[in-house]
């Protein structure tokens, strides 16, 4: 009767864990219609949008158009507004649109939290200071972003910073297996040694303070990765003027024609 019991618990088990591996591949249904406002949007609060000429701005329109189909975004005590969302996916355009067909295969559901949060996805108490995290274990496929922050980033028109942008490399960077500051499944096998040597320069100057990228890119590689991601797609002309190394090696990452 022990035994019995014992195999019935066991195969109750391997059911939900089968179930939970099941909905986090699953897509979630998404019903909420592309924003109207979204071509106006995108041309007052996007550069990257506004540079594009008209053939490129309708192809940027539909590919964020179709994100917001298949990925839901979720406010957790905040209201998700149309703004939101159109930030949301134009984040997520930015450093694809270079490779046609693109689409995060690794991320279900974008959850927007009112303002910071911590490690353990709590909004209340000390230790607040994260504005954007890629979630793993339970929380795969699933990425948290600050709205204050997310809107912020949009409207600081000279700033070099913006996380969504940062957190959707960091998807990308995870395309190959893992988020590690080499994005294998971008970049030509030719400059991944390249990339890497320049990659240790450069934190080494961050820690040595003599460099104007943010402090958080010394952090790690994969960091490093996603802040000079940001600079690159928010001051590119800054970026190659300061660091021209860098930026060609970064475009050749994320526009190859280009470089």
């Amino acid at each position: 009767m022990e035994s019995a019991q014992i195999i019935i618990l066991v195969v109750f088990v391997l059911a939900i864990v089968y179930s939970i591996k099941f909905l986090q591949k699953k897509k979630i249904a998404v019903t909420d219609p592309v924003p109207a406002l979204l071509t106006e949007s995108l041309g007052k609060l996007v550069p990257f949008y506004r540079q594009l000429d008209v053939q490129k701005k309708k192809e940027f329109e539909e590919r964020a158009a179709l994100f917001l189909t298949q990925v839901r975004i979720t406010g957790v005590k905040t209201q998700v507004e149309d703004i939101d969302r159109i930030l949301i996916a134009a984040s997520a355009m930015i450093p694809i649109f270079n490779f046609k067909g693109w689409k995060y295969h690794n991320l279900n559901e974008v959850l927007l939290y009112p303002d910071s949060f911590d490690h353990e996805y709590k909004q209340e108490g000390n230790g607040r200071n994260v504005l954007g995290m890629v979630g793993s274990g339970a929380m795969n496929n699933v990425m948290i972003l600050s709205q204050h922050e997310l809107r912020q980033a949009f409207i600081n028109k000279t700033g070099r910073d913006n996380t969504a942008i940062h957190e959707f490399v960091h998807l990308l960077d995870k395309s190959d297996g893992g988020i590690d500051g080499i994005p294998e499944s971008l970049m030509h096998r030719k400059y991944v040694v390249p990339w890497l040597q320049l990659m240790q320069q450069k934190i080494n100057d961050i820690i040595a303070d003599k460099s104007d990228i943010n402090p958080y890119g010394a952090t790690n590689e994969a960091e490093f990765f996603a802040v000079v991601s940001e600079y690159f797609f928010e001051r590119p002309e800054m970026l190659k003027e300061k660091h021209p190394d860098l930026h060609n090696l970064l475009l050749k990452i994320f526009n190859p024609a280009e470089a």
